[in-house]
């Protein structure tokens, strides 16, 4: 699991569509901090279907990062 508050961003040589996934969020309080975490599940071809494969958590400041990224690449308003 990891706590992101920051993003770099990284040119690639080469990019690639990767397989669809299910993936859940949810939003929890702890210690007057608000945090989401996104956990992604593997394949359902994996030896233990179902099974959560990553975490990631997004305080204030990562949730803002990545809104501004968002915005920026997918041209919301």
């Amino acid at each position: 699991m990891a706590l992101v508050r920051k993003f770099k961003q990284k040119y690639m040589d080469r990019n690639s569509i990767h397989e669809e996934i299910e993936a859940s969020y949810t939003a929890f309080e702890t210690d007057g901090r608000v945090f989401l975490q996104i956990d992604t599940y593997g394949r359902q071809t994996r030896e233990i279907p179902g099974k959560k494969s990553q975490s990631i958590q997004l305080d204030r400041d990562g949730a803002l990062a990545l809104s501004k990224i968002l915005k920026k690449e997918f041209r919301f308003d």
